[in-house]
């Protein structure tokens, strides 16, 4: 018998906290239509006394017999799964082992029946990246958890006496319970941070599960906890590097090449076309050698945005890789027309408004994908956070990644900083001073209460797991839980993909490969000034010279200067007064001299290095629009 991932690739479902209060199936299918685009191949669903579990299916293993929900042998439980665990074979031998019996060859059977050996403890057993929700009619328990990394999403509310869950908040919105307003502090972070900050999300009300976190719900109530996280040794614990760094750097290697190996070959396993998302950069490029490696028989098929004209397009190094590997390679051009074509889709499926317009990119990537005919890829994601893939990590490790302000204004900037995360590191941008733009672009409803929902006001991350750390590893851990859970393998990641039905694998993130990266040593993650200094090592004989020698190069899309610049209308539209003043969230005076500050003195948006104010502002107005949450003008 075959076994492999089965992959469900959106859940939903209603819980009773006050006992077996009836849940209607047609709000239930309502819920699963939601989710339609996520899995086409299949839905399914479990209604029980005060329970309704739901999924959609995007079938990539066991094509007939992967469907789902999955029971114990008694159905006293019953699970539904979006996602896969990579170590089900070992969990599975270990289950027959101890006397269950399995009725398919899917991974993420084993869940029942791990949580009969383990209870909700189950968690700390499981590779792979998941959200699930296991129902134990026993004891009238519901679990929800999210994978480590939070590479899949699982959202929820808790609305008259109901917790209703989803893979994407649209198909919590389709409950009549649900009536949906704007989260001003969820807001405020996004004009702040990379992107939204789980739990944090832009619907009041709704949470997202943090990466490495579950919930258990019951009569009692609803109890959240964090069941793993990223967990760096503390400095004063670290032994000096030894003294000859280049050794370290190759055993380092040696190390995180076998791991990284093994996450490859498990993320390729499919019954339906796997492919590779090349980018250009050196994360992409060693996957793809690695998956070319693994199957030698095989051409993969590769995908790669590209902007004809542009300075910043990346097909030169696209194609060397492709080239070098063999895989059979598709570019896809991004032009001027994409943006308004798709933004408007891009921000439904986000379910947030962004700072930058490459989630458009993604988006109409992954619809060349699946009209290709393939239905997962393998994704970079998570290796600039965890072995030091950005400028920061240069300048931490050269001393230089401290504030430049001074006296009173360096007092507030510190205290800023350890309301956020608990220790006196720069993130991002000096906090203060973007407090005060931020502050004049509100309206004149919202400015006066700006305090409360100020992200300067939040604590964002867990600040024990910062305490006593590295510097380096300190900025690891933010980049972690700021950039990368939410926005990078969220809205950018997992929602862009997902739009077109295409599963992204992300072998970074193995499991095996995250412990092993947090037990490197803070000097070989810049070794001799180096940004990445061990994957490099691992790369050198598997990619061309031309791209192991590459700097960092960021995504890039078109910015709010460049739509101006090119007098797009229906983007001038978005900002115009009117509008601005109809929904009330932002101040349309402040928002017109942002607009005239472009036109007149020639304001550019550098793409990686400011903030694009309009573009959130213009994709919050399509966001209030798609979601037909209140305006306040």
């Amino acid at each position: 018998m075959k076994r492999g991932y089965s992959n469900v690739c959106g859940i939903t479902g209603v819980f009773s906290l006050g006992g077996a209060r009836p849940i209607e199936d047609h709000v239930l299918s309502e819920m699963i239509s939601e989710l339609v685009h996520r899995g086409p191949d299949d839905a399914g669903r479990h209604l029980g006394d005060g329970i309704a579990l739901g999924f959609r299916r995007l079938a990539l293993n066991d094509l007939e017999r992967g469907n789902q929900p999955h029971f114990s042998e008694d159905r006293d439980l019953v699970s539904v799964c979006n996602g896969e665990i990579y170590n089900h074979r070992a969990l599975r031998e270990e289950l027959a082992r101890a006397g269950h019996s399995f009725r398919t060859a899917c991974d993420t059977e084993v869940l029942v029946h791990l949580y009969r050996r383990h209870g909700t403890g189950l968690t700390a057993r499981l590779d792979g990246q998941f959200a699930f929700a296991l129902y134990d009619a026993t004891a009238r328990r519901l679990l929800l958890a999210r994978d480590h990394a939070g590479i899949v999403p699982l959202f929820y509310t808790v609305v008259d006496g109901l917790l209703v869950f989803g893979s994407e908040i649209k198909a919590i919105l389709r409950h009549p319970a649900v009536r949906p307003r704007v989260d001003l502090r969820g807001l405020d972070q996004v004009l702040t941070l990379p992107g939204l900050v789980s739990p944090r999300t832009m619907f009041e009300g709704v949470h997202a599960l943090r990466p490495g976190e579950r919930l258990v719900a019951d009569a009692s109530g609803v109890t959240v906890e964090r069941y793993w996280d990223l967990d760096y040794p503390r400095a004063a614990d670290l032994a000096p590097p030894g003294a000859d760094l280049g050794a370290e750097v190759d055993r380092a290697a040696d190390r995180v090449a076998a791991l990284l190996d093994g996450a490859v070959r498990d993320r390729l396993v499919a019954d339906v076309p796997v492919g590779l998302y090349l980018s250009g950069g050196l994360d992409s490029s060693l996957l793809a050698a690695l998956a070319a490696a693994a199957r030698p028989d095989r051409t993969w098929p590769s995908y790669s945005v590209v902007f004809p004209g542009h300075d910043f397009d990346e097909s030169a190094h696209q194609r060397l890789v492709a080239g070098k590997l063999g895989t059979r390679h598709h570019e896809v051009p991004v032009r001027a027309g994409d943006l308004a074509d798709r933004l408007r889709a891009m921000v439904r499926h986000a379910e947030t408004p962004v700072r930058e317009s490459y989630n458009v990119c993604s988006l109409k990537l992954s619809e060349a994908v699946r009209a290709d005919g393939t239905v997962a890829v393998l994704t970079g994601e998570g290796a600039d956070e965890l072995f030091g893939g950005y400028p920061g990590y240069r300048y931490d490790a050269a001393g230089l990644g401290g504030s430049r302000l001074t006296g009173l204004d360096a007092l507030l900037e510190r205290e800023a900083r350890e309301r956020m995360w608990g220790v006196d590191i720069g993130y991002e941008q000096d906090q203060t001073t973007a407090q005060e733009i931020r502050r004049d672009l509100y309206s004149a409803d919202l400015a006066p209460s700006f305090d409360t929902f100020a992200t300067t006001s939040q604590r964002l991350v867990d600040a024990d797991r910062l305490k006593g750390r590295h510097p380096l590893h300190q900025r690891s851990y933010l980049d972690f839980h700021l950039r990368l859970a939410d926005h990078l393998l969220g809205d950018h990641g997992d929602r862009m993909a997902l739009a077109n039905a295409v599963e992204p694998r992300v072998p970074f993130l193995a499991r095996p490969v995250v412990d092993q990266a947090a037990a490197l040593h803070p000097a070989l993650m810049v070794a001799g000034g180096v940004e990445k200094a061990v994957l490099r090592r691992v790369a050198a004989p598997l990619v061309p010279g031309e791209v192991l020698a590459r700097p960092k190069f960021g995504f890039r899309g078109q910015t709010s200067g460049d739509l101006l610049d090119a007098g797009a209308g229906w983007f001038e539209e978005l900002l115009s007064p009117p509008l601005v003043r109809r929904q009330g969230y932002f101040d349309p005076d402040a928002v017109s001299a942002l607009v005239r500050h472009h036109r007149e003195r020639g304001g550019r948006v550098h793409a990686h290095l400011d903030t694009d104010y309009l573009m959130v502002i213009a994709t919050f107005a399509l966001f209030v629009e798609e979601f037909g949450l209140p305006c306040l003008g």
